[in-house]
């Protein structure tokens, strides 16, 4: 069975920065891909970042230069450093892995103020 529970969540003012942490549990070794998604209110849910189990990575646009992704080889855990956020990065991020299907953790809020 395979768990994502991520933390780092929170709120923070428009220039400020936040760290997400992933940690998995099951089979990870398996994991072909980490990485985070986010939706906003009202709006589809969307690919922040990946890391793929070969070091990889890869960003939405919005993304590039402002956050940065990370994870151990072994799949167990991803982290996103989020630095200059703005108050469109607001809403819930959500951990994901990919292995013969997509699992997801259940979400952590980013609010950022202007």
């Amino acid at each position: 069975q395979v768990q994502l529970v991520e933390s780092g969540g929170g709120s923070v003012q428009a220039g400020g920065s936040l760290r997400l942490s992933c940690a998995a549990s099951g089979s990870t070794s398996n994991f072909n891909m980490m990485g985070w998604y986010r939706q906003a209110p009202g709006k589809e849910r969307e690919m922040v970042a990946i890391i793929s189990n070969m070091g990889s990575t890869e960003y939405n646009e919005f993304a590039k230069g402002r956050f940065t992704i990370s994870g151990d080889s072994g799949m167990s855990s991803v982290a996103l450093q989020m630095n200059t956020l703005k108050p469109e990065d607001t809403g819930v991020y959500f951990c994901y892995a990919f292995y013969r299907g997509t699992y997801w953790g259940q979400g952590t809020q980013v609010t950022v103020s202007s």
